[in-house]
């Protein structure tokens, strides 16, 4: 007998709500039927999972401003898989990004003054909050993978002589490397394993206002294939090297790193602030042998609540999986109610959080991402294999294997008024229903 498990979104008014079948709406039978096929045996890419990332703000508000009852329920509700969502991959930014409350990097120092021994050295700024989050959310969910990207290198080693602006500079490629080697070796004794790192974000853009630094193509070639993988393997490290970081818009970027340091490459990471997740897969086809992975995409004001940033969360992550990736990471963990703090001069954020935690009352909001999140994550397990269904324009789909058994399937309507939906497998209807307009549907069949 299949034991089916039923989860709804259709607006605000209900959000990952659990349904039997006979809940759900029937079949109109006046108006036509977008049949949706899963093919088990058409297999695709491994997941490693869902996430976010503990920004040095989203970090701050969860281990400070919440009370420690709230901080336990959140906690549980974003990584415990029974209890809550079950997330299971974060980003942790490598010193501060554009939401951190000060500047700052692990090797901090004076004008003019160099550390190439790093002597120096110390991720004191992440004991606060980051690493203990980080640890209980290992607690909670023991599957979790960490990635790490710096948002720039310690001021010091740049042209610029600051975190914002500038490059790396050619004579401190070799530091560099080490100041890599010296972040994970520092959070492994902190019981942390770095599953995989990129050596910069959005490589191609530089911010004037919060750290960032340039990167070209070839010197991130370089910088991988001849230092920082040495490094690692000097150290007997496995931590995984992801090229690029950055939008869809450039497949050139990724294509010519994988040219050039192949075989020290283990994948590609994008985001989706640009192009279409379509280049994901033109890079796969190229780089088969290549990981592909998603490390950030914000929601934010530029898209407006409620529909349109629910659905565009749905779309979005189902054709980011679709298309090769083995994971769907979005940006802070929590923000503000001025989508805060940011760092000095940043000026009015716009950017939107898994949560939102109100500094003056505590009060403790999850965002539509959540929800979106939880389509995903909830039942798509670590380890899960996406097999084939068939998608279109109208009605969006994604489909995985568990390896418990189960199958989970993803629907999102992503057309302006109800359809109808008839799901096959093996030539057998296995579920029939109408979703309405720009609505999601995770099933889980056992």
């Amino acid at each position: 007998m299949l034991e089916l498990s039923i989860y709804q979104s259709n607006g605000e008014t209900e959000l990952f709500v659990n349904k039997s079948p006979q809940q759900l709406k029937p079949v109109s039978s006046n108006a036509a039927i977008t049949t949706v096929t899963i093919d088990e045996n058409q297999t695709y890419q491994e997941m490693d999972g869902f996430g976010a990332s503990f920004t040095d703000s989203s970090a701050y508000l969860i281990h400070q401003v919440l009370d420690e009852e709230q901080r336990t329920e959140l906690m549980k509700q974003l990584f415990d898989p029974q209890a809550g969502i079950g997330l299971s991959v974060l980003r942790n930014p490598m010193g501060a990004s554009d939401y951190a409350r000060e500047i700052y990097s692990y090797d901090d120092l004076p004008v003019n003054e160099t550390d190439m021994e790093l002597s120096r050295f110390s991720i004191s700024h992440d004991e606060a909050d980051i690493i203990p989050l980080l640890q209980e959310a290992v607690r909670l969910n023991p599957e979790m993978k960490l990635m790490a990207s710096p948002w720039s290198a310690p001021g010091w080693m740049k042209t610029s002589g600051s975190m914002i602006g500038g490059e790396l500079k050619k004579e401190h490629y070799q530091v560099y490397a080490d100041y890599f080697v010296r972040y994970i070796q520092a959070y492994l004794v902190n019981g942390l394993p770095t599953y995989a790192v990129t050596p910069q974000n959005e490589a191609l853009f530089v911010p004037p206002h919060y750290p960032g630094m340039l990167m070209p193509a070839e010197a991130q070639s370089d910088f991988i294939k001849n230092y920082l993988k040495p490094n690692f393997v000097k150290n007997n490290i496995d931590t995984k090297i992801l090229c690029y970081d950055h939008n869809w818009d450039r497949p050139d970027y990724p294509l010519s790193v994988l040219t050039e340091a192949n075989e020290a490459v283990d994948g590609v990471a994008w985001h989706w602030y640009g192009g279409s997740p379509t280049a994901q897969s033109e890079v796969h086809q190229a780089f088969p042998n290549k990981e592909v992975h998603f490390t950030e995409g914000s929601g934010g004001e530029w898209i407006p609540a409620f529909e349109p940033a629910f659905s565009n969360v749905m779309r979005t992550g189902i054709e980011i999986l679709r298309n090769n990736s083995k994971s769907f990471v979005l940006w802070n963990m929590a923000l503000d109610e001025n989508n805060g703090p940011t760092v000095p001069g940043f000026g009015q954020s716009t950017c939107r959080g898994i949560v939102t935690i109100e500094q003056q009352t505590k009060k403790l909001t999850y965002t539509l991402d959540y929800y979106a999140l939880a389509h995903f994550s909830k039942y798509i397990r670590p380890k899960a294999v996406r097999i084939d269904s068939s998608s279109s324009d109208l009605i969006r789909s994604v489909a995985y294997k568990n390896t418990d058994g189960s199958t989970v399937v993803v629907l999102f309507n992503d057309s302006e008024q109800p359809e109808n939906v008839v799901l096959k497998q093996h030539n057998l209807d296995i579920l029939s229903c109408q979703l309405e307009a720009k609505s999601a549907l995770t099933m889980v069949m056992k």
